[in-house]
């Protein structure tokens, strides 16, 4: 049975229950992968005058085709938008939900609209800054240095399964989808032995022997699990 298409229903409630204009919309792709970063797409819309964006739905759920030729209409559609990346190098040194804040605050500084609020995909806010500033902070030269923020500072609100239920959050998803694939085929130009066109990063089989057989490139997140783990060793008289 196909899926219902998401809807601007949460949208509105969450923008009428808060007295928001502007409602923000987030989505994460290349979490689990083992190679390339953590992206986050990024969309604003005015949910009180939007209209509904036929075929868009959760990225996962199209074909790569689909996805492309929807990304102009989400640019169009949406009162702004960006796409914000955290490469393995960076996964390694703060972490992955560090990561996703990083990528997450890229994508909302990229966008030329700011919202009131921010719609999350899932059920964990990883997109909120985890220092909330005093009055004190706000009188401090260098507060305003996008690097003494590591995430947003404005309300988020978590809906579990959001990019199948929400327009904005599933249009979030494509973005992310599209540019994240763009970087992984990039890289496989110069890697072609790992199998990124087709694998976009992720633990396929052939990845992992890859990784056994050339070992990890700078694009591989080296303080995860990459190769399988040896089996134990039985010992002697067992």
């Amino acid at each position: 049975m196909a899926s219902q298409a998401p809807t601007l229903e949460h949208e509105r409630a969450y923008a009428s229950a808060g007295g928001y204009t502007l409602i923000g919309a987030a989505d994460e792709v290349g979490r689990g992968a083992l190679a390339g970063p953590v992206s986050v797409g990024y969309v604003v819309i005015d949910p009180n005058v939007a209209s509904e964006l036929p075929g868009v739905k959760d990225s996962k759920l199209l074909s790569s085709e689909v996805r492309h030729a929807l990304v102009p209409q989400i640019k169009d559609w949406a009162a702004g938008w960006g796409v914000g990346h955290a490469s393995a190098a960076e996964i390694d040194e703060i972490g992955l939900v560090p990561a996703l804040r990083l990528a997450g605050l890229r994508a909302f500084t990229a966008s030329t609209a700011q919202a009131d609020a921010v719609l999350l995909d899932g059920n964990l806010d990883w997109l909120s800054a985890t220092k909330q500033p005093t009055l004190l902070d706000s009188l401090m030269p260098g507060f305003d240095d996008p690097a003494a923020i590591d995430g947003l500072l404005i309300p988020v609100r978590t809906l579990i399964k959001g990019d199948l239920l929400a327009l904005s959050i599933a249009a979030a998803s494509i973005l992310a989808k599209v540019e994240r694939d763009e970087l992984l085929d990039g890289y496989d130009s110069t890697h072609p032995a790992y199998g990124w066109i087709q694998n976009k990063g992720y633990g396929t089989i052939g990845h992992r022997n890859a990784i056994v057989e050339l070992g990890a490139t700078d694009y591989h997140r080296k303080t995860w699990q990459l190769t399988p783990k040896a089996a134990p060793v039985p010992r002697k008289g067992k």
